[in-house]
C-alpha cells in the first residue's frame, strides 16, 4: 500500500506517531516538522496539497527522531524567544518559554533607563542578551558563557548586534564593569545532582549537563550570580534569576541572607509556579 502524501494524512500519521512516543505536543511538533520539511509557514500547510516522495521521507526520518525525544529545535535548527531567533543544536541549552518572563522583566527595566548597562551572566545560546538588546536598542549588553560549544552558539547568534559576549566563568566574569552595571539577568543551572531522574527526557539526554546541574542543594550557582552582581551592579541597580518551581523560598533567601539587597521578590511563571526572583542593590 502506497504511504500517503497529502498534507493532511501525514499530519495526521505524525501526531499519531508523537503521541504514542509520549511527546507532549504531538499536534503541534507534527506541524511544525512538516512545515520545515517543506520551507513554508506553518499557517501555509493548509494551502499545500501533496508532497513528494522525498519529502514525505524526510518527514518520516524526523518524525522518527522526534519519538525518540530528540529535542524539536534541535530538528529545526533553531528556537524563537520573545521576538528574536536562535540557532540551537547539540551542545547548547535550548531556551524555554518560562525563561521569556525573566526576559521581559529585564527588557521592563532596562527600558526606563537612557543609557542602560545590562550584564548576561551564563547566556547559553544568547536568547536573553539578544532579546534584550533587540527590545532595548538603547542598551549596552554584555554577555558571559562558560562552555566552549555553547559560547560557539552565542557567538553565531550574537554575531553583528553590538553584544560583547566573552567566555568565560559568570561568577569571575566583568571585573572592568564594576559598579556600573543597571541590570543582570541570569538563567543559572539550578537542578541537584540527584533530581536528574525528574528532568524532562529531551532536557536531560540532549541539553548541556553544565546548563542543568548545580552542586549540593542546586542553588550553589544561585550563590555564584549573587556574589558577583553585588560587585557589578551600581546601588539601585537590579538583579534577576531564574530558579527552580521548588526553590521559591530557598532561592529568594540566598539574596536575603546577605544583607546586602532590598526589594527581594520572587515571580510566577504562567502555570502559577515560582520561577524567578528579582533584587535591587541597596545603596
Amino acid at each position: 500500500m502506497t504511504a500517503p502524501r497529502d498534507v493532511r494524512s501525514l499530519i495526521a500519521d505524525a501526531v499519531r506517531r508523537l503521541a504514542a512516543a509520549g511527546v507532549e505536543s504531538p499536534d503541534h511538533d507534527a506541524r511544525t516538522l512538516l512545515a520545515h520539511v517543506l520551507r513554508v509557514q506553518r499557517s501555509r500547510l493548509p494551502l499545500i496539497g501533496d508532497v513528494t516522495d522525498a519529502q514525505a521521507a524526510e518527514l518520516d526520518a524526523l518524525v522518527s527522531r522526534r519519538s525518540g525525544r530528540e529535542p524539536l529545535q534541535h530538528l529545526t535548527g533553531v528556537a524563537h524567544f520573545r521576538h528574536v531567533e536562535l540557532l540551537v543544536g547539540p551542545g547548547v541549552f535550548v531556551p524555554r518559554p518560562e525563561t521569556e518572563l525573566l526576559a521581559g522583566w529585564a527588557v521592563e527595566e532596562a527600558g526606563r533607563l537612557d543609557d542602560p548597562v545590562v550584564v548576561d551572566l551564563g547566556t547559553g545560546s544568547g536568547a536573553m542578551a539578544k532579546a534584550i538588546a533587540h527590545e532595548v536598542p538603547q542598551a549596552r549588553v554584555h554577555a558571559v558563557e562558560l562552555d566552549e560549544r555553547a559560547h560557539a552558539w552565542a557567538a553565531r547568534n550574537l554575531e553583528s548586534t553590538g553584544i560583547d559576549l566573552r567566555q568565560g566563568d559568570l561568577a569571575e566574569a566583568f571585573d572592568d564593569l564594576a559598579g556600573t552595571v543597571d541590570v543582570v539577568v541570569s538563567n543559572p543551572p539550578y537542578i541537584p545532582h540527584e533530581a536528574w531522574e525528574s528532568v524532562d527526557v529531551e532536557v536531560r539526554d540532549h541539553d548541556p549537563e553544565l546548563a542543568l546541574y548545580a552542586a549540593g542543594d542546586g542553588l550553589d550557582t544561585i550563590r555564584a550570580v549573587e556574589r558577583r552582581a553585588a560587585v557589578l551592579l551600581r546601588p539601585g541597580g537590579v538583579v534577576g534569576v531564574e530558579h527552580a518551581d521548588v526553590q521559591g523560598t530557598t532561592a529568594p533567601a540566598v539574596f536575603t541572607a546577605t544583607g546586602s539587597w532590598d526589594q527581594v521578590r520572587d515571580h510566577e511563571d504562567l502555570t502559577g509556579r515560582p520561577r524567578f526572583v528579582t533584587a535591587r542593590l541597596a545603596r
